[in-house]
Order: C-alpha cells, then sequence, then structure tokens
C-alpha cells in the first residue's frame, strides 16, 4: 500500500486536471493520492467522486503558503484531510490573493521588457486559483523568448532572491498557519523542508510540538539529507511523507506521479491520526443534569 501525498493540478500551477492526475496515479498502480494545490481544496468534492470511479483513494489535501518571520524566509506547510475545512478557507483566500496581486506586479515588469500582448498570461491561467510565475513563462515561452519554463530566461527574472522581476510579499505567519489547521482537526506535514532551508525552522516547530510529520521524500533533498529527515521524524515519532510534487508541464524537474511516496507504515500513522481527529470532532458532548 503506497500514496503520492504531494500533487498539484490546473487548480494552482499543474498542467493536469483532477481526472487525468488521479488516472495517472491509477495507471502508476498507487493506492492513494493527495491532491495539494497551493492554498486552495476546490478539488476535494471531484476528486473523491473520480477517486472512487477509478479505485483510488484520495486524501483531502492542502498545501498551504506561510512566512518564517525569524528568517524572513518562504515555507510550505501540508494539511491533510482537515475535518472542519470552513475555518481554512479564509487564509486560502488572503494567500491566493497576496499571490495574485504579485503576479500582476510581475506581469507589469515583464510587459516592459517583452512585445507580449497583455492578456497572454491570462489564457493559461483557466481554472487556477491565483496567476504563477509558470503561467508567465509560459506566455514567453509561446511568444518566442524563451525555449524552457526553468532556464536562463527564468532565472534572469524570477531567481530567488534578486529577479530582475520578482515580486515578493509576506505569507501568513507559520505558527499561525500551524495552528489554524490543527484547529480544523487537520494533519500539519512540513513540505520539501531543504528547497527554501527550512530545517532550522523544522527543528523548532518539532522542539515546540507543533508538527506532525516531514515531507522527507521529495526531488529537492539528496539521499542522504532524505536519511537525515527520516531519521529526525523517527526520533520524535512523526509521520515521514514522501510525494512527487508533481506539476505536469511546470514541473520545475524531471519528476512523475509515483516517483516519490509515502508508505504503508507511515500511511497508517496518518490514517490512525485522521480517525482521532475525527472522533474529536464528532464528538456529542454530553448533557449535564440540571
Amino acid at each position: 500500500m503506497t500514496g503520492d501525498l504531494h500533487c498539484h493540478t490546473t487548480l494552482s500551477d499543474g498542467s493536469l486536471g483532477i481526472e487525468e492526475t488521479i488516472v495517472q496515479a491509477k495507471r502508476m498502480g498507487l493506492d492513494f493520492l493527495a491532491i495539494t494545490d497551493h492554498d486552495t481544496l476546490s478539488s476535494s468534492s471531484r476528486a473523491k467522486i473520480l477517486g472512487e470511479r477509478y479505485g483510488i483513494q484520495v486524501i483531502p489535501a492542502v498545501e498551504l503558503s506561510a512566512w518564517d518571520k525569524k528568517r524572513n524566509n518562504k515555507v510550505h506547510i501540508l494539511c491533510y484531510a482537515p475535518q472542519k475545512p470552513d475555518r481554512l478557507e479564509g487564509l486560502c483566500m488572503k494567500s491566493c490573493q497576496i499571490r495574485t496581486e504579485c503576479a500582476k506586479d510581475m506581469i507589469k515588469k515583464v510587459l516592459d521588457r517583452y512585445p507580449i500582448p497583455s492578456d497572454s498570461v491570462q489564457k493559461y491561467t483557466k481554472g487556477s486559483k491565483s496567476i504563477y510565475k509558470s503561467h508567465i513563462m509560459r506566455a514567453l515561452v509561446n511568444y518566442g523568448y524563451a525555449t524552457e519554463f526553468y532556464g536562463s530566461v527564468n532565472d534572469k527574472l524570477f531567481a530567488w532572491p534578486n529577479g530582475e522581476c520578482l515580486v515578493t510579499r509576506e505569507y501568513p505567519d507559520v505558527n499561525f498557519v500551524i495552528d489554524l489547521i490543527h484547529s480544523s482537526r487537520g494533519i500539519a506535514v512540513m513540505a520539501h523542508p531543504c528547497m527554501f532551508d527550512n530545517i532550522e525552522l523544522l527543528k523548532e516547530l518539532i522542539a515546540a510540538g507543533k508538527i506532525d510529520g516531514i515531507e522527507a521524500y521529495h526531488f529537492s533533498a539528496t539521499v542522504q539529507k532524505q536519511q537525515m529527515l527520516e531519521k529526525l521524524a523517527k526520533d520524535n515519532d512523526l509521520i515521514v511523507t514522501g510525494g512527487s510534487d508533481f506539476h505536469g508541464l511546470y514541473n520545475s524537474t524531471m519528476t512523475h506521479i509515483g516517483k516519490f511516496v509515502t508508505d504503508q507504515e507511515n500511511l497508517d500513522k496518518m490514517f490512525k491520526l485522521i480517525s482521532k481527529n475525527s472522533q474529536k470532532t464528532n464528538k456529542v458532548p454530553q448533557k449535564t443534569e440540571q
């Protein structure tokens, strides 16, 4: 029993729709899939129905944008199976708004440098809850100003932290985001700690007892770092997850659904915690006698 617990669709910055993603997961022989679009749970209802149709179990999930204020750095937190997802709606809307405002400013800067139509980016955002840098790069590729999404042009324009057209703003504080996940009776897992150099933050969150798991298996971590993250999780009785971080056409590196997975032992730990959260949510308060 295995599952890919990190995939994106056209609802955020992926190129495949929900159904195509689920069908591919089934084709790869997976038992479980989590669609973790950025700052939106919009896939949950349809993904559940399609998962039942194709014989693969879909875990409701979202990848939430957050900010490490101590280090002035971004961080992503994966939320799985929130029992009260409505509690995350405001946070998701705020983060999507922040991302879209940044993207609009970046588009203006790009248009000052490249003579492409002002609506050339929007055509690639159909269905997405925000505008992403990959959508801007696709427009530049389409008009012949780049030949790839993550080559020299992307580095020049959008490389962190000094890209010529890069615009960033702080997302909600990571502690607030994790507290809200737990308030929604969801499971909080730090996504790809090596991608944004979040290891120090991760250790602080573990020490504070705030995190439920670590995405140890991800393309951004070397084998040695994956082993280090797995040990860190096991030493602190946390869930160890793996996911492809699949974006289809917009992948930043060669990856496919099922390239990294979560094993049965850790899926069982996750389902046990999901069951516990569900029981807390559905617990009926006992009436006190007058």
